[in-house]
């Protein structure tokens, strides 16, 4: 009997250990400025759902929301490009500051109206409708966003990026 009960309790003890032990594993991956596995996902989440409004709102006509979407967006996506906050691989710090630059350019030609539009670099655009007045100036460039932004969050989610909110044109009748 004595020996059931010690064996019971160095159980429960070890329990214990392990757990306190796996506690402090778990804040100190996510301690020191948010650098960690959790934070990097909770980046990436942000990223998918500011990427989703930036869609809606450009294929709206909207450009004040699409100006905020960027505004949001930006930060973020700097974070992700310095590579001090977030664990990331090297490609995705590279998408990420790709992303940025485009959004940058972007932003700049949406608050000045007479700005020249830098041309884009020639990159793989998504395969996706040009947007609507007024935001057709800038469709080049809002599609190289969404496609490094697209880029990036493939990086970070390791595949399975669900698609651009990207809505339907109609077709056009045949002649």
């Amino acid at each position: 009997m004595k020996g059931k009960l010690g064996r019971a309790i160095a159980a429960l003890a070890a329990g214990a250990l392990l757990a306190v032990t796996a506690s402090g594993v778990a804040a100190a991956g996510t301690s020191g400025g948010g650098k960690g596995t959790s934070s990097t996902q909770a980046a990436a989440d942000q990223v998918l759902q500011l990427r989703d409004d930036l869609t809606r709102a450009a294929y709206a006509g909207d450009v004040g929301r699409t100006q905020d979407t960027l505004a949001k967006l930006d930060p973020v996506l700097a974070d992700l490009a310095a590579g001090q906050q977030y664990s990331i691989q090297a490609d995705a710090q590279q998408r990420a500051d790709t992303a940025h630059r485009y959004s940058t350019e972007t932003s700049r030609v949406l608050a000045d109206p007479n700005a020249e539009v830098v041309q884009v670099p020639d990159v793989p655009l998504p395969e996706i409708p040009d947007l609507p007045p007024p935001l057709t100036a800038v469709s080049d460039l809002l599609k190289a966003v969404l496609g490094a932004v697209t880029g990036l969050l493939s990086s970070l989610l390791g595949g399975g990026v669900p698609a651009l909110p990207v809505p339907e044109t109609p077709e056009l009748p045949a002649p």
